[in-house]
């Protein structure tokens, strides 16, 4: 799927917001500047929250909480992780009792943990878009690809 402006990488994420469950989980890859950061705010603002939404590169973990979203949500940078014994550390699992955590940066964590996720990827074009693929888990399997 092409990307062809800032405000279509959040209408994607606005989408997903919509769409997401408790349990869920989306990895989003991508190099620097591909619009992962982008798809999150357009994700939290499908969820229903009007605040600011940085980048959590610095925090790792930037939680959102009903009322401000309709389920809690973590977005989570795993940039700054170099060893896989951190992440542990991180309570990622106790997450998706009642949420959903989106994930930048997501091949620092074990492939296994994504088997059932939303796994999107994007690209920056020689044109300057943006080219979003995915694989989707069996959890989306009535809610992706788009349409």
């Amino acid at each position: 799927m092409m990307l062809e402006n800032e405000d279509a990488t959040l209408d994607v994420g606005r989408t997903l917001g919509a769409l997401l469950r408790a349990g869920d989980k989306i990895a989003l890859a991508g190099t620097l500047g591909a619009g992962k950061t982008t798809l999150a705010r357009g994700l939290l603002e499908g969820l229903g929250y009007r605040g600011e939404v940085p980048s959590p590169t610095f925090a790792i973990v930037q939680p959102y909480e009903p009322p401000e979203t309709r389920i809690p949500v973590a977005h989570i940078d795993l940039y700054r992780i170099e060893d896989p014994e951190e992440i542990p550390e991180l309570g990622l699992e106790e997450m998706l009792i009642d949420g959903a955590m989106v994930v930048e940066w997501p091949d620092r964590m074990p492939d296994g943990f994504w088997q059932d996720a939303l796994n999107l990827t994007l690209e920056i074009t020689a044109e300057g878009n943006r080219r979003l693929t995915w694989q989707a888990g069996n959890a989306w399997n009535d809610r992706w690809p788009l349409t």
